[in-house]
């Protein structure tokens, strides 16, 4: 048994951890952090055995929440919203925040995992297509000798009725998972951490999305000097022009003016 197993059961902490600044955009507040202040802070919350939920959030999702009164409401429970994409990281060193620095779900996988293994985290897999959660965990397992999974699930694609979701759970819980990983849509991860942060004890649910498939391999991250110059969605619409053309050519454009406004209105 860790020594993180002994800190379970103790009382939830409140959720938003108001030691970690936030700015707004759009009324979603973002989390003044860097991967490395992100990292230390989600460990320091399975040390201390209290559970949180994380958002990783980018442009699409402030949009999303702006038309969307319960999606834009559950930001205000999380513990961290995480900037995930340039615009908001570049938004914000604009605002005279300088430490901050994008946090993507699949740079918090790779960096929790790395650090997971001397603490003795273990990792929970929730979501993704079939068999894809598996490979993520085997995947990461081999890359990280030691990492401790302790289980993987992957929902239908439907809603789960309350039976089973009431099973799944339980089956969550009984595993004792210190993070887990869940690699839905926005905003339906966003909703099932909402729903079930204070149904799992001790963990700490964080949203990843497609971080499931990168690191699979199912689909190719852009290279980095690509990320580092925030063309990343470049890479991904010219990758899967269908699904994601109105995310980046509706959504993001729709982005601009509203924070453009916003500024103005600052």
């Amino acid at each position: 048994m860790s020594d993180l197993d002994g800190l379970r059961g103790q009382r939830f902490a409140t959720l938003n951890d108001a030691s970690i600044p936030a700015t707004r955009v759009l009324g979603v507040p973002v989390s003044l952090v860097s991967l490395a202040v992100a990292v230390r802070t989600i460990v320091s919350w399975c040390e201390a055995g209290t559970a949180h939920f994380v958002c990783v959030r980018d442009v699409h999702g402030i949009m999303r929440a702006q038309d969307d009164p319960a999606l834009m409401a559950l930001h205000e429970q999380a513990g961290l919203v995480t900037p995930d994409g340039m615009p908001l990281v570049w938004l914000a060193r604009h605002r005279g925040h300088n430490g901050v620095d994008r946090v993507c779900g699949s740079d918090l996988v790779t960096a929790l995992s790395r650090v997971s293994v001397d603490k003795g985290i273990r990792h929970y897999f929730y979501g993704g297509k079939p068999g894809v959660a598996e490979r993520m965990a085997a995947a990461l397992s081999e890359r990280y000798p030691g990492l401790e999974v302790a289980g993987t699930y992957t929902p239908p694609f439907r809603a789960l009725t309350v039976q089973e979701d009431s099973a799944v759970t339980a089956a969550i819980v009984a595993a004792r998972p210190h993070i887990v990983w869940v690699g839905l849509s926005t905003p339906t991860q966003e909703y099932w951490m909402r729903d079930h942060v204070d149904r799992i004890p001790g963990a700490t649910l964080i949203g990843v999305g497609a971080a499931f498939d990168f690191h699979t391999g199912d689909v190719k991250r852009a290279p980095v000097w690509m990320r580092s110059r925030g063309l990343e969605w470049l890479h991904r619409l010219v990758s899967e022009p269908r699904r994601l053309w109105r995310r980046y050519l509706v959504l993001a454009p729709r982005f601009v003016v509203a924070v453009a406004q916003e500024q103005r209105g600052r």
